[in-house]
């Protein structure tokens, strides 16, 4: 190989988040390479679950026919104290807002799979397996990568084997972004501080699969007792995930052990007769999150930018809304339709929703993770007398973007918008599997398309946007949007490529200043620059 490859987005770490931004920027034709240190993927279970919206990023990967096989929803999370009485039920929906199950669980290394699998077939996307990053050097236009090649990967008759080498390469990339984990390499070469919370707590994780099919009732259950504070759970199809909390006189090596683990999970009737233990490891739950996310031209996303206790079930899909709000921007910006300073925003969105999820996760962990037999005696009277004559509680909505690229004054933009089924023709779906993702202006105003401002309908257009007029050609097939608009007392909404509301509008003039108001914060009005890849 001679000369210095260029790309504009260098990725660094090939899990979840590295994949899905991966793929999101290669479907747009932008040149992205990713360095992955490990040759092969981490084939145990890590992550087992995904709310609607982040089933909604995986669709836009073109990943939504695979979700269903790989994924199973969970229909009941409850909370029961020590003698099994019912302190918290969350009913969850059989349709979340985005369209998908509320709650989705899964193996990683099933996803995993999937996404590598998508990401390897876009022509703008390089892999680079077994290979270090070493050190970064940022000049006006781009970033020096080195790396060094720490594993060879053969394949062959279906097998992936990998073997010790050697040697340093560089790579250019306009912008690099760290998806490399909690010990993140990007993050301690840019010398990034984490705020810690001070939240530990040792946990020890059990999955198994099951040989033979089984009911769990209820399907995911917290049960909170002193004794022995554990979590019972799905871990996607033909799989179950317990997590059992250390205890103060346990030491982690005591926890740690494959007997001890099959002794914890008797109580369930889970035996080596019946079940096959995949992984069992002692995790300290933390609670930090990156004070920077942005020097420069380096970005950091997922675990590298922030930790999360598992109570929310809002880790993986932290860093995957991570990937959305990136691949919008980064994809404006490589396009030459708005300036670098958009980058900023990332940040600004994404660690106070972060933030926020953390602290929410803390929450539920100071009362999960309760040893001493009178607090849980006093927690559990609280707990019932407030469910007394309630069946259950909706999942409590993921806060939104409380600032960066949305309408000011407007409350309800920075929330979450919905993804209905809709008919076109004689073509019945999702919105995005027959409509797209993208900047799409939604409509109850069926003059809308042809009243908007040439000048204002144009732009739009060149950037990628497109106006749905519903009850035109577009059948709002369950009243998904006519019910949403009727909810918020608007006519129209400017969605975001990420799903979320830029701003609403309740007619046509307002309709025009919306696209105004965008138009100035993405500073339009740039040439379109080339995305090709460069050797």
């Amino acid at each position: 190989m001679t000369g210095t490859e260029t790309y504009d987005v260098a990725i660094i770490g090939l899990g979840p988040v590295g994949g899905v931004l991966a793929c999101l920027l290669g479907r747009r034709g932008h040149s992205v390479v990713v360095i992955e240190r490990h040759a092969s993927p981490y084939p145990l279970p890590r992550a087992v679950h995904f709310d609607h919206e982040v089933a909604r990023i995986l669709q836009a990967c073109g990943l939504g026919p695979e979700l269903g096989v790989i994924t199973e929803p969970a229909d009941v999370y409850e909370w029961r104290n020590g003698s099994g009485q019912v302190l918290l039920r969350f009913a969850t929906q059989e349709a979340g807002g985005s369209g998908w199950p509320s709650s989705n669980m899964f193996s990683q290394p099933a996803l995993e799979a999937v996404i590598e699998r998508a990401v390897t077939t876009l022509p703008a996307v390089s892999v680079r397996r077994g290979w270090q990053l070493e050190g970064m050097e940022e000049t006006a236009e781009s970033v020096a990568l080195t790396i060094r090649r720490t594993m060879v990967v053969h394949e062959a008759d279906g097998r992936r084997d990998a073997e010790p080498t050697g040697g340093t390469d560089t790579i250019d990339a306009r912008y690099v972004v760290g998806c490399d984990g909690a010990n993140s390499t990007v993050r301690e070469l840019l010398g990034i501080e984490m705020t810690d919370l001070g939240f530990y707590y040792d946990w020890l994780i059990v999955d198994v699969a099951l040989r033979e099919p089984r009911v769990f009732d209820p399907s995911n259950v917290q049960i909170c007792d002193p004794a022995r504070p554990t979590t019972v759970v799905s871990g996607g199809p033909g799989r179950r995930r317990w997590e059992f909390m250390r205890l103060p006189h346990e030491s982690i090596d005591e926890l740690n052990d494959a007997g001890r683990s099959w002794e914890l999970l008797a109580p369930w009737d889970v035996t080596p007769r019946n079940a096959t233990l995949e992984r069992h490891a002692v995790y300290t739950f933390q609670a930090k999150w990156a004070e920077n996310w942005r020097v420069g031209r380096v970005f950091l996303a997922g675990d590298a930018a922030h930790l999360t206790p598992p109570f929310a079930g809002q880790g993986l899909c932290a860093g995957l809304r991570d990937a959305a709000n990136l691949d919008w921007k980064f994809d404006l910006v490589l396009s030459g339709k708005a300036t670098d300073a958009i980058l900023d925003t990332y940040s600004t969105e994404r660690a106070a929703n972060a933030r926020a999820l953390i602290e929410f996760a803390v929450e539920l962990g100071k009362v999960i993770c309760v040893a001493d037999p009178d607090e849980a005696t006093e927690r559990d009277a609280a707990m019932v007398a407030a469910m007394a004559g309630v069946d259950s509680q909706p999942i409590p909505d993921m806060p939104g973007v409380s600032g960066g690229i949305i309408s000011p004054g407007d409350p309800v933009a920075g929330s979450l918008f919905v993804q209905g089924r809709v008919r076109i023709g004689d073509r019945t779906a999702r919105f995005d599997d027959l409509l797209g993702p993208g900047w799409r202006m939604i409509t109850l105003d069926r003059e809308l398309p042809t009243s908007l401002p040439t000048g204002d309908a144009k732009w739009f257009s060149e950037l990628g946007g497109r106006i749905v007029a519903i009850g035109t050609e577009v059948e709002d097939v369950d009243g998904t949007y006519t019910a949403w608009f009727a909810d918020h007392g608007v006519t129209t909404v400017l969605q975001r490529p990420d799903f979320y509301v830029f701003g609403t509008a309740g007619d046509a003039a307002d309709a025009a200043a919306l696209l105004g108001s965008l138009r100035t914060m993405l500073g339009s009005g740039c040439e379109p620059t080339d995305r090709g890849r460069t050797r």
